[in-house]
């Protein structure tokens, strides 16, 4: 499909469109000297405008590069927390085979490991608008499956005895420690992963869904090693008992197939605090503060209801529970996670068109990147014509136009700094217009056949007879 010429552009590249304006206030203008002295270097006259140096080397060709101190060094943490990770797996195993025996932690372990793929398959669909990196999500459930896991179960084992003693009531110690106790402990250590995302991969943290699903994913993982436990104690005390599986199929069925979504439901309400601070303006720094522990809380108070309803009421307690509190908070926070998701493709569709006139994207582009139809559409034709290579193309392209509309959305509401935009938002129409050639008439193709634009149907003469003619 052939596409139409850019308009006139800037200038410095007149090949290329010129950007719209950037939302948020203009630069201050600045006194400065015509030049700096004994360099002949000019001295820019706008904050944010830069000195030119025309004898200087390439990036590629530097000779002196600022260097970081050690303790700074990417790498270095990133060993850290491989490292600190794996001493968590292997001291939070080493714990649960100890309890369960080896026989039943591979029991628990294989039925464990079952409901996993869905409830991260099931997040992850919904960071598909604009998904975050793997690297993220990766910690994110290590840390839930061994980190946070093994500070619960020391804690959580310090706790009940403690009260054990000061109560002199075991029985009670133990119900008391998984209604007051244990939801405290797991969701703080489960919501250490979420803050830590939200502190050091900021730029990656941008919506209400990305606390979402990092939630999601770090609970996923809690539940994966929790469930370890549980099952495989359940299939100890069968073994014990004479063989049969009672307990452990009725374990499985509670917490696996029931009830795989407690864990993440209520670090969920973590995550939607997070992801309410991640997008207030950066003015509001008590907003920021205050939503998270509000979230928190309300996943502490929900996880408490949750465990008293089996440790005080039983069986009947727990069915009245599910029944009533906590089917109907799933199908809020699903209803609120899919409506998230529907809200970004709406920004998407209401960030784009100001490039489209620009002459950054054609006019039908706006309408297919908001539509995860048109998206696959897009990419199908761009595979049926280019191969996987075009099919690429394509996803990259729709990814950087993603984030260019995320981006302006941000700066609209006053959460990136202005200069920030401006070299982000260069780089990322640089990446859309490396890859325009394969995927604009892709996305064009893909907006018309999803229905996205209107086009009339062709009304043929039959034997010179056409109604629709006037």
């Amino acid at each position: 499909m052939p596409l139409a010429a850019p308009p006139a552009g800037s200038p410095a590249d007149p090949g290329r469109p010129a950007l719209p304006a950037q939302p948020g206030p203009p630069a201050a203008e600045t006194t400065a000297a015509a030049a700096a002295e004994g360099t002949g270097t000019a001295v820019p006259t706008r904050e944010g405008d830069a000195p030119s140096f025309d004898v200087a080397a390439d990036r590629e060709q530097w000779r002196y590069r600022p260097r970081r101190a050690f303790w700074r060094s990417r790498i270095l943490w990133a060993v850290v927390v491989v490292v600190a990770l794996l001493v968590c797996a292997l001291a939070i195993l080493a714990m649960v085979r100890e309890e369960t025996g080896t026989e039943g932690f591979l029991v628990g372990l294989g039925l464990a490991v079952l409901p996993v793929p869905l409830l991260l398959t099931a997040f992850r669909w919904l960071d598909r608008v604009e998904p975050g990196p793997w690297r993220n999500l990766l910690f994110a459930f290590a840390w839930g499956a061994f980190a946070a896991a093994l500070i619960a179960i020391l804690t959580n084992t310090f706790a009940i005895r403690w009260i054990a003693t000061a109560t002199a009531d075991p029985d009670s110690a133990d119900a008391l420690g998984a209604t007051l106790v244990a939801p405290v402990v797991e969701e703080s250590a489960k919501a250490a992963a979420i803050l830590l995302l939200f502190l050091f991969r900021r730029r990656d943290f941008r919506s209400l869904v990305d606390g979402v699903v990092i939630a999601g994913f770090t609970a996923a993982g809690f539940a994966f090693t929790e469930n370890i436990l549980y099952l495989g104690n359940a299939f100890g005390e069968d073994q014990d008992l004479g063989g049969g599986l009672d307990a452990t199929v009725g374990t499985f069925v509670a917490r696996a197939v029931m009830s795989p979504f407690a864990h993440p439901l209520f670090t969920v309400c973590t995550g939607v605090g997070f992801g309410l601070a991640a997008v207030a303006p950066r003015g509001k720094r008590l907003r920021r503060v205050l939503l998270p522990l509000a979230g928190l809380l309300l996943a502490m108070v929900v996880h408490g209801l949750w465990n008293g309803s089996v440790a005080f009421g039983g069986p009947l307690g727990f069915l009245a529970m599910y029944g009533i509190i906590m089917v109907p908070a799933f199908g809020l926070l699903t209803w609120l996670a899919i409506w998230s998701r529907q809200r970004e493709l709406r920004t998407i569709a209401a960030a784009l068109p100001e490039y489209a006139a620009a002459g950054w994207l054609s006019p039908e582009e706006p309408l297919a990147l908001s539509s995860m139809g048109a998206r696959r559409a897009a990419r199908a034709a761009a595979r049926r014509a280019y191969g996987k290579t075009g099919a690429r193309a394509v996803g990259e392209y729709e990814s950087f136009a993603t984030t260019l509309a995320f981006l302006r959305e941000r700066a609209r509401r006053g959460t990136v700094p202005v200069p920030d935009f401006a070299a982000r938002e260069q780089e990322l129409l640089h990446h859309l217009w490396q890859r325009r050639p394969v995927a604009s008439p892709a996305l064009s193709y893909a907006a018309r056949s999803t229905g996205r634009v209107w086009v009339p149907p062709q009304y043929l003469d039959y034997a010179g007879y056409n109604p629709y003619k006037g």
